[in-house]
């Protein structure tokens, strides 16, 4: 949604989840930096902070991870919205929270149950009027939470088999943001080939590869700068010259031709409506 007054802070998750056997102990941090970022967008700490734990497995866990965390940067106001079913999206005391809420918070998992039990729900609706209308307004997600905000969002995929056609699951997102692809976890899952065959899929828009501990903040639906210490690598489509996605059957090795590639880092800016990468001078500050 170009021209829209809230922000958006998508976030590439922390670590790798799954290799412990008990999920509690591979949860996704978020470095402080990016969170302290998420608070001073949102209006520092006597900001309505409401965190939304819906993707997790194990929500209650994540839940406590994250009153933690914004506790430690000093924030006073930290509420938990736990939904779980469509049904719980159309609860008053649901409802209540995403009206009063400074900041929505959106964690990591699996990002077809923020989909399923938010999409084409009543908070759903009031998400995307107060993104669209209300300066200040923040919405951030790590991995799944940010996965989710946009409308072909990622659902999943192998990123063993890059660049096969089929390596890439795609969904209906949230669509809060039309004009991106959004992929997490980026360099420690070596997902650029299936980020490369959503863009394939739909070369119109682009693709943003977050690494972990890194972020971007998205100001009017188009002007992003990228925080944290990773990578955001950014898929241009618009310069194709070849493409065979429509054509090949499944299993089939792609090809790709003149696709631009962008590799930013920490305070780098990135016009979405121009296509156009700002880079931070060798001697500037980090954000």
């Amino acid at each position: 949604m170009q021209n829209a007054k809230g922000t958006l802070i998508p976030i590439g998750g922390n670590e790798d989840k799954g290799l412990d056997k008990n999920e509690k102990y591979t949860l996704e941090f978020i470095d402080e930096g990016i969170l302290y970022h998420v608070v001073k967008e949102a209006g520092g700490i006597n900001a309505k902070i409401v965190v939304v734990p819906t993707a997790s497995s194990i929500p209650i866990e994540v839940a406590e991870n994250y009153m933690e965390a914004f506790t430690t940067l000093g924030c006073k106001n930290v509420h938990i919205l736990d939904i779980r079913s469509k049904e719980d999206s159309e609860k008053d005391t649901s409802i209540e929270l995403v009206k009063t809420a400074n900041c929505m918070m959106f964690s990591g998992g699996d990002q077809s149950k923020i989909t399923d039990r938010i999409g084409n729900t009543t908070i759903h609706k009031i998400l995307l009027e107060r993104y669209q209308n209300e300066e200040g307004f923040v919405i951030a997600g790590t991995s799944a939470g940010a996965m989710a905000m946009a409308n072909e969002m990622i659902a999943g995929g192998s990123a063993t088999e890059s660049f096969i056609k089929g390596a890439v699951v795609m969904y209906k997102g949230l669509g809060l943001i039309p004009d991106l692809v959004i992929d997490t976890h980026f360099i420690r899952r070596g997902r650029f080939g299936r980020q490369s065959e959503a863009v394939a899929k739909f070369p119109n828009l682009l693709g943003i590869g977050l690494a972990e501990d890194t972020g971007m903040i998205i100001k009017n639906g188009n002007d992003c700068t990228v925080i944290g210490s990773g990578m955001a690598i950014i898929f241009d489509g618009s310069t194709l010259t070849h493409n065979n996605e429509k054509i090949l059957d499944e299993g089939t090795p792609m090809t790709m031709a003149n696709m631009t590639v962008h590799v930013l880092s920490n305070s780098d800016m990135y016009d979405i409506k121009n296509r156009k990468v700002t880079v931070l001078a060798i001697d500037a500050p980090f954000i």
